[in-house]
């Protein structure tokens, strides 16, 4: 196994070595090794945990939820089932982001649609931002769901 840098490590993993200090820092990461200098080495292990944080953020795990995959990682001899709750419980999540954004996206089309050009005070588009009672449906924090793809 060759030791690598933080620097290597971030381009082996294609993260920055930031993310891999912040999640040093929240015990996502094992305790790395130190040279004589103090300056931190990884090995093959770590570019391994970096990638599998990397696809499972990716995938839009939060990091209990990714903390609880690798825990259940060591355990390779007990049953799949919890990890099957975690990734269900994941696909129920990005489900209802769906249909928030579906809801987003017919308002905003509502919107648009109803806009016939004009001057600025008569604007429905404004208008409508400016009260949300002429939103058609009341989808729950909107802002929060675009925040949370982003």
């Amino acid at each position: 196994m060759k030791q690598m840098t933080i620097g290597r490590l971030s381009k082996a993993a294609g993260v920055k070595v930031t993310t891999i200090r912040y999640y040093e820092s929240i015990d996502l990461m094992g305790e790395p090794e130190r040279s004589t200098s103090g300056q931190r080495l990884y090995g093959d292990e770590a570019v391994q945990r970096l990638s599998f944080i990397r696809h499972a953020r990716d995938l839009g795990f939060p990091i209990d939820s990714i903390r609880e995959l690798i825990k259940l990682q060591h355990q390779p001899g007990e049953d799949c089932a919890h990890v099957d709750v975690i990734a269900r419980r994941q696909l129920a999540d990005v489900r209802q982001k769906l249909s928030q954004l579906e809801a987003l996206e017919a308002e905003l089309k509502r919107m648009v649609s109803a806009c016939e050009g004009g001057s600025i005070a008569t604007c429905k588009v404004l208008e409508s931002l400016g009260d949300h009672e002429q939103c058609l449906d009341s989808w729950s924090a909107p802002s929060k769901v675009v925040q949370s793809l982003s």
